[in-house]
């Protein structure tokens, strides 16, 4: 049966219940349920509302009754009804992903002080890289929770700038805590944040001010445990190796004796840390598309599994046991297509967790500054990040944006870009040439509030 179009008479009906009533006499015709395979297994989109989509919310409509209220309920079944078109396999598809995506948007709701303009700007026109000029803790407090399927930043470094500076490593350490936590709620679930940063040599002012103070202050150390007491998962360290630096430290001052020798600092951590938040809502199974499920065993830290329990589903094992599924695993299925197929020189490129990437060369030989910023970091970086952990349209964000390096690789990448920068005056000139100068485009600008 072909799809009608509705009429202002039944677009105005009051109650959902007659709605969804007027849909499924409107579909009475096909209530004779097919459940034979689709010989290709490829799925189709068509006009036709498949009758598999009633035997769905047979199955499921007790399951479906205990996750949702009576109203939310009522407004999914509608939009069901309305939209999801094609053979049995595409409405299984079509329905899996609208239960994930009412499911996220109720989780969403939890958080009241969302500013949906701003939500509006950054997510509206994903094919629109986005300059959020302002305090980085400002605008992520004002993003809608687990929006975001990818972070990638190096954040300033303490004291190493005469932009970035603290009255002591405390000081510095805790307000990169504050942007974390709110980075955690801002990432979405089962989701990484691929954080740059090195150690540095410095006075971190907790006892003196003196010279005697400055020591070698491990930063990824600290950065590392912050993540965790934030409720991110280490899972990698890769060690960017910058090759030959220009330094004399190693000398000190000639003395080629005991206890004056200390090392090049020639390398950066890149930190893969990933958010496995618990959820224990039951999903329905990838493959009959039903509620009826039973929770399983935990397949990592924060990522619950479950298990079909309908034993109509057309995957069992010779057991007679049902589809074993995560959201974990649903959502690495469905990055699974042709678009976001990674290459194999990017791959071999980072196959080892030694890296050799060459640093930023922005001074030209008129002693010019091409980047106007002092401390970009490599355009590889963000490709790798992007292409592994990401699909097409997705959005990646950078909330220490700099030289928006990330912004510019993730839109080159087709993906929904945002960079966050605190340093309007002095960045912003030199930001939109180098859009203008790599992608031919102007990003939209945003100002903090």
């Amino acid at each position: 049966m072909k799809q009608e179009q509705l009429t202002r008479e039944e677009m105005m009906l009051k109650h959902p219940e007659q709605y969804y009533l007027w849909l499924t006499t409107k579909d009475d015709e096909s209530r004779s349920t097919d459940t034979s395979p689709v010989k290709d297994n490829k799925s189709r989109t068509t006009d036709v509302l498949d009758p598999y989509l009633h035997k769905i919310f047979e199955v499921s409509d007790k399951y479906l009754k205990r996750v949702f209220n009576e109203e939310v309920l009522n407004e999914f079944r509608i939009d069901c009804f309305r939209h999801i078109r094609g053979d049995r396999n595409s409405t299984i598809e079509q329905y899996v992903k609208a239960y994930y995506d009412l499911i996220k948007r109720e989780y969403q709701k939890q958080y009241t002080n969302a500013d949906a303009s701003l939500n509006q700007s950054i997510f509206s026109q994903p094919h629109i890289p986005k300059a959020l000029w302002g305090n980085c803790l400002d605008f992520l407090r004002r993003m809608d929770s687990e929006s975001v399927q990818l972070m990638v930043t190096s954040p300033p470094y303490y004291n190493a700038r005469d932009y970035s500076q603290w009255a002591t490593l405390d000081d510095y350490l805790d307000e990169m805590s504050s942007i974390i936590k709110e980075c955690y709620r801002v990432l979405d679930n089962h989701r990484p944040f691929v954080f740059n940063v090195g150690d540095i040599f410095d006075n971190d002012n907790r006892e003196t001010k003196s010279s005697w103070g400055k020591r070698r202050i491990p930063l990824g150390a600290y950065f590392t445990q912050i993540f965790e007491d934030h409720g991110f998962q280490f899972v990698d360290d890769f060690i960017w190796d910058k090759g030959e630096v220009q330094t004399q430290r190693h000398k000190n001052g000639n003395r080629p004796y005991p206890l004056y020798q200390y090392p090049v600092n020639c390398y950066e951590h890149i930190f893969v840390f990933y958010k496995h938040r618990l959820d224990e809502m039951p999903y329905p199974c990838p493959i009959c598309g039903c509620l009826k499920v039973n929770g399983n065993a935990y397949s990592r830290v924060g990522v619950k599994s479950w298990e079909c329990k309908n034993l109509e589903c057309f995957e069992r094992s010779a057991g007679n046991r049902g589809k074993r599924f995560s959201a974990r695993t649903q959502l690495m299925t469905g990055l699974q297509r042709s678009e976001n197929l990674v290459g194999e020189d990017l791959l071999h490129r980072w196959r080892r967790d030694v890296v050799k990437l060459a640093p930023v060369i922005k001074i030209n030989s008129k002693g010019q500054n091409t980047l106007g910023h002092t401390a970009p970091f490599p355009k590889e970086i963000p490709e790798y990040a992007v292409q592994v952990f990401t699909g097409i349209n997705e959005s990646v964000l950078d909330p220490f944006a700099g030289s928006f390096t990330t912004t510019i690789e993730s839109f080159r990448q087709k993906r929904n870009s945002i960079g966050i920068e605190l340093n309007r005056t002095m960045f912003r000139d030199a930001v939109l040439t180098r859009f203008s100068n790599t992608v031919g485009i102007r990003p939209k600008e945003v100002d903090s509030e």
